[in-house]
């Protein structure tokens, strides 16, 4: 280290040269002019900077006494070398052929120059770092203007994406997206260059070439009856794709610090959610039109304060708060495990929840349930395109406890944004409020059930047809989902039972299970086929009425559904007859026969029957599909099943083929039997006539009826990557709303039909 020194101090001139002089001083030479550079700070090895410490030490103990000494005699100055002039002269122009020379190359320069090796050795380097250093600086300009330029473009994209509404949704548009007019354009063109094609090859084949317009037919097949349902290739116009999902929300996991405060507001909610769940008024105020409880909002801010501060409500956030109780034939056991596995918690709301996942186990609690804590992801939907989902991450608690000598279990899930700020935010946004249920075991294996749901959610608009379902709590309130528990317990208690009998070709008890599995896995494929879920864009079909009805596309290559590019429409339409007639309308196979473009004329016949609730119409049923070309070797059927609850019902339905059923009742494993199910989703509805008040003496006109939601699906293509064209979308949209016109005369005949009925008894 003092050698280096010594080199650099036999530099020359008479100047005392630092280490920050050396890289920030300008050469003074008038033939070479030097830009200042930036100071570079010294490079030291870890040994060098211990001995650099211990010798400041040592001086600084020292230097009283060597003070004393050295006053009495005058200070010598070093003298240090300065390069000259011609010296200088003689590196650059070596420098500018050989910035890197050898040793030789060295020795012979210093030789030359009466300069030591080392002098010139340092000099190369530092005139290289010199170099580099304008270099990065020219560099690092250039790259700061293209920065600030991109900045200001993005910033200007962004101002201008922020002001796009879709025009159908009122939502972010889709990016990307091309409009009608331009693809008009564009296949004109398209069709005129193959026709001047096709006319060129005529003339060397010597026979003419149809075109495209004259391959394709005017029409889709939409035959219910057939499967698979293919159509012929070649397809232009898009394939939609999906926007981003909440759940890509990457590393969210929870450190130890975090895990505590969770913990302490686990408690916090469970306290806060028995209270809600046994506190009536104040607290809960009773409607005496309707019959539902009301959450008294001040009340509520007064008796719960959260430990975390959440943002205040806003007229952008709408409070959603509803309580219901009901009795299910379920034991606390069993339902506890559901609540606290989200596969099993996806499979007893399948109407609710689309996509559930567990994230993060906090704490395993005992026996992995009781003060179990779980960091958790819901995607909740409604049957329908026409209704946003809503996804939240959220932190899910179980425990048991004594309430006034009473055992419960609660359930409560509480939001995670208050101390997790990092989070994605939804589209709209959701937060999820101290919500659960409370479960008390009952005699016989049944249990009293009483569920609270407290939520803020974003407001957005909403298609004018489920504004009142869904302001009124009625697609995510307490009501539905304890509607829709009540039925999949009594379905799971069916599904375990040893003595229901049945009826048809069903030989054993484990061909009854695996039949039913079939089933529920149609029912979950159907509900989130048909919704908005997981990111799926559905696009409004120009000519509908009412704008009810969306469309999109699919490319399967999985088991469990006809791989291929699979084509699905849905519609929603309000009737007025209650809700009740559609389904016994549409569950009964030989009335829905005389449906024909559901039937195309064949009837039903019912060769297994699965009763799996208290209600007739909660049943599965396998028909024969009786057409001329069925024989011994080929036979049509098709799976049914129709179930009916409080909140609305289902009946959902798919062509399978007999060596798929066999395989079934076998006790095969039925998850790679391939199912595209079609079906409708019928929920009461009042509709209200001005504007959501619902009061008959202040002169509003309601009416009583019900929303019908019908969900097509067709496979377009057995190739995925295939691309649908206009002409199909045009099918499948005259076909939906055929049938929902068919739909609409047989319910209008039979009410005309009972109505006489009603009046000739009257008479005699």
């Amino acid at each position: 280290m003092y050698a280096d020194c010594e080199a650099i101090s036999s530099m020359g001139g008479n100047m005392v040269v630092s280490s920050e002089t050396l890289f920030t001083s300008t050469f003074q030479n008038p033939n070479f002019t030097y830009l200042p550079l930036e100071p570079l700070p010294p490079m030291i090895t870890k040994e060098e900077n211990g001995s650099l410490l211990r010798g400041k030490e040592e001086m600084k103990s020292g230097s009283e006494s060597e003070l004393q000494e050295t006053t009495e005699q005058p200070l010598k100055k070093k003298r240090y070398h300065r390069h000259t002039a011609h010296q200088i002269q003689e590196l650059e122009a070596v420098f500018k052929e050989c910035p890197h020379p050898d040793d030789k190359q060295r020795m012979k320069l210093s030789q030359e120059l009466g300069l030591k090796p080392r002098q010139v050795k340092f000099w190369f380097q530092n005139r290289r770092t010199q170099m580099k250093a304008q270099q990065d600086r020219s560099e690092n300009v250039i790259l700061r203007a293209e920065n600030d330029s991109l900045k200001s473009e993005f910033y200007r994209l962004q101002a201008e994406l922020s002001k796009l509404v879709c025009p159908n949704c009122g939502g972010p548009p889709v990016p990307g997206g091309v409009s009608f007019d331009e693809l008009r354009i564009e296949n004109a063109r398209l069709g005129e260059e193959l026709e001047r094609v096709c006319a060129i090859a005529s003339s060397y084949i010597g026979r003419p070439i149809q075109t495209m317009g004259e391959l394709m037919p005017p029409s889709l097949e939409l035959d219910m009856n057939i499967y698979p349902r293919q159509f012929l290739e070649p397809m232009p116009p898009p394939i939609l794709s999906k926007t981003p999902s909440y759940l890509d929300n990457n590393n969210l996991i929870l450190m130890e610090e975090e895990k505590t405060i969770a913990m302490e507001l686990a408690m916090s909610a469970t306290d806060e959610l028995v209270k809600m769940c046994r506190t009536n008024e104040p607290l809960w105020v009773r409607n005496n039109k309707t019959g539902k409880e009301v959450l008294n909002l001040d009340e509520h801010s007064r008796m719960f304060h959260w430990p975390l501060n959440l943002k205040q409500r806003s007229s952008e956030f709408r409070t959603e708060a509803s309580r219901d109780s009901s009795v299910v034939i379920m034991n606390s056991i069993t339902l506890v495990d559901a609540f606290v596995n989200a596969h099993k918690w996806m499979e007893l709301f399948p109407s609710i929840v689309a996509r559930a996942k567990c994230v993060q186990v906090i704490s395993q609690g005992v026996s992995g349930t009781n003060g179990c804590l779980q960091l958790m992801y819901a995607e909740l939907h409604v049957l329908s395109p026409l209704v946003p989902t809503r996804e939240a991450y959220f932190l899910r608690y179980c425990q048991q406890q004594n309430v006034e000598d009473e055992t419960y279990w609660a359930i409560v899930d509480f939001p995670l944004d208050g101390f997790h700020n990092s989070l994605q935010t939804s589209f709209p946004l959701y937060k999820r409020r101290p919500s659960g249920c409370l479960i008390q075991d009952m005699p016989n294996g049944y249990s009293r059930v009483t569920w609270v749901e407290h939520a803020e959610i974003e407001e957005k608009p909403i298609h004018q047809i489920f504004s009142h379902f869904v302001h009124s709590g009625m697609a995510f309130g307490a009501n539905r989902w304890l509607a829709v528990l009540e039925r999949q317990c009594e379905r799971v208690a069916s599904l375990m039972a040893t003595n229901i009998p049945d009826i048809g070709v069903i030989p054993s008890p484990e061909a009854r299970k695996n039949l039913m599995r079939l089933s529920q896995r149609m029912i979950r494929t159907f509900c989130v086929n048909i919704s908005s879920c997981s990111g799926q864009v559905w696009t409004a079909v120009p000519d509908s009425t009412d704008d009810t009805v969306r469309i999109t596309t699919r490319k399967v290559s999985e088991a469990g559904q006809p791989n291929g590019l699979i084509l699905c429409a849905v519609s929603t339409t309000w009737l007025p007859y209650p809700d009740h007639h559609v389904f016994d309308l549409l569950r009964d196979e030989r009335r829905r026969a005389q449906l024909e473009v559901l039937s195309n004329g064949n009837a039903l016949h019912e060769v297994a029957h699965i009763a799996n609730g208290s209600h007739p119409g909660n049943c599965i049923s396998l028909l024969r599909i009786n057409v001329s070309s069925n024989s011994s070797q080929h036979v049509d059927l098709m799976l049914q099943e129709s179930c009916t609850n409080k909140s609305g019902s289902l009946v959902v339905y798919s062509t399978v083929d007999v060596d798929s059923v066999q395989l079934a009742m076998s006790v095969e494993d039925p998850s790679c039997i391939p199912l595209l199910p079609l079906g409708f989703f019928i929920t009461p509805m009042e509709l209200v006539n001005d504007g959501g008040c619902k009061d008959e003496a202040n002169g509003h006109n309601i009416t009583t009826g019900s929303l019908l939601t019908v969900g097509l699906q067709v496979l377009a293509s057995t190739i995925p990557s295939a691309k649908i064209n206009l002409s199909s979308i045009a099918a499948i949209n005259n076909h939906l709303c055929t049938t929902v016109q068919q739909i609409s005369s047989a319910l209008s005949s039979n009410c005309i039909g009972s109505c006489n009925e009603g009046d000739n008894g009257k008479e005699k």
